[in-house]
Order: C-alpha cells, then structure tokens, then sequence
C-alpha cells in the first residue's frame, strides 16, 4: 500500500493506494505535505472501475451514513462529514476529475470556498482569473501570459473568507504542469474572456458577475443547501472581487489593460 500526504489549498490529504502506477501522477501534479500535520480527510483510492470517460455527467445519492457521486469512469463514497472517503476509477483522466468532484464537495461543505472553471495567473504578487464559456480562452489567455506565474489553467482553488479572497496554487491542471513560486495570493480580478478584433475592459455589475460566475463553479450538489451554500460563497466572491468583461485578442496586449 502506498500512503502519501498531499496539499491542496490549505487541506492535507492522506491517500492511501496499491497501484503504484499512480505514484507518477500525484508526484506530478500534487505539493507533498510537511511532515507531522495531520491529514483532513484520509482517500483511498482504487484502479479498475467501470469504463472509459463518457460525459461529465454525475449522479449523487446522499443518506444519513454517505454520500455518493458516480460517473461512468469513476465512484466516490464518502461519510457525511467528508473525513473519509473512497474512490473508484478506471484510469488517471478519472482520477483527476473524481479529485477535482470531491475536493469542491469537501471545501463547498467547509463553507471554505470554491473551485472554479478558469485558469489563474499571478502578477505582481496578485491572482488574476480568466473565465469564460466553452472555447473562450481560458487556456489561451494562460499561455498568452508567459513568463508570469500560474496558478492553474483550468480550475482555479479559491478560499472565499468575509472580507477577502485568496487563490491558491492549484494542481488541478489541464496542459501546462508545474507548480507557481508562491503558493497563495491575493485574487485582484476576475476577467470573463470574449475574443475580439478591439481590446477593451469594463466592469460589471454584482448581479451580472453572479449569474455568469454560477456556472463556472464545479459543484456537485448533494442537497438544496449545498446550492443555497454556493450561492451564498459566490455572493462574497462578487462582494469582495473586481470583475470584468475582457475583450481580447490573441497576444499579450491585454495585460496593458490589467496591470
């Protein structure tokens, strides 16, 4: 069995599994823990689960002993309290989105934060976030942004507290693996990408931002309460954030309009 503590914003996760081909992917991808803390939730993990990836679609079953989510690659059954949990996959790609499932069910629970759909990129010791649709350069604005700093390019660890907002350095990575030289900082702005012919930047309001952050959160609600939490977290994201509509085109000149 192998056993390895990992960090994931500010949580420590102790996996436990017996494929040592999974070794490669967490030593990849995850920061190792200091020795001597404790782990907040204990995972153990699983190869040989159901079939290749499908769709995004995930069903959730919750009583009062567990909670389940399962998709087509993978299964996650955890208690109530989100202090243990078990995983089953059928390859790294599974793995990779059961994590990303549990982890924003485990910090939406906490009343901690959020995990969002975007990709993060630090400047001048401030996080900026890229968000947008299917297709409208999350990615691309991360690459455009060489040679700062990044947090993530395509879910960005953010902990939403009452009167300020923190990314974190996150290793729910799509394409561009590595791991940032800070391991937090302050969030300074959320830019929603259009791609365009002119560059341009302009604020908008509290009610838009909720409705176009709504859909960019993963979650994956057990009950009512847990979108009733969502809601309220992403209410103190806007409270708390400066967010923009960020008309773009594919160079790096609209930093010229950020920094």
């Amino acid at each position: 069995m192998v056993h390895l503590n990992k960090v994931i914003g500010e949580h420590i996760f102790s996996f436990q599994f017996n494929d040592r081909s999974l070794t490669a992917f967490f030593q990849k991808q995850f920061k190792t823990c200091a020795d001597g803390k404790s782990a907040d939730i204990n995972v153990v993990i699983c190869k040989g689960y159901g079939r290749p990836f499908l769709n995004y679609d995930v069903k959730v079953m919750k009583n009062e002993n567990q909670i389940v989510f399962s998709r087509a690659d993978y299964k996650i059954t955890a208690d109530p309290s989100y202090s243990h949990a078990e995983i089953h996959v059928y390859d790294e790609l599974a793995l990779k989105h059961a994590l990303m499932n549990l982890y924003s069910s485990y910090i939406v629970h906490k009343n901690w934060g959020i995990l969002l759909h975007s990709s993060c990129v630090l400047e001048k010791n401030h996080a900026h976030i890229f968000t947008g649709h299917s297709g409208a350069g999350k990615s691309t604005a991360a690459v455009l942004s060489h040679p700062r700093p990044l947090f993530s390019d395509e879910a960005t660890v953010l902990k939403i507290d009452s009167d300020q907002v923190t990314a974190f350095d996150s290793p729910f990575r799509s394409e561009l693996h590595g791991f940032a030289p800070v391991p937090f900082a302050e969030l300074k702005s959320i830019n929603l990408l259009h791609q365009s012919l002119v560059i341009e930047r302009n604020q908008i309001s509290k009610s838009a931002a909720m409705m176009a952050l709504f859909d960019k959160v993963f979650y994956w609600p057990s009950d009512k309460s847990e979108t009733k939490r969502i809601l309220t977290i992403l209410k103190n994201l806007v409270d708390h954030t400066e967010i923009f509509n960020l008309y773009f085109q594919k160079n790096d000149q609209f930093w010229e309009m950020i920094s």
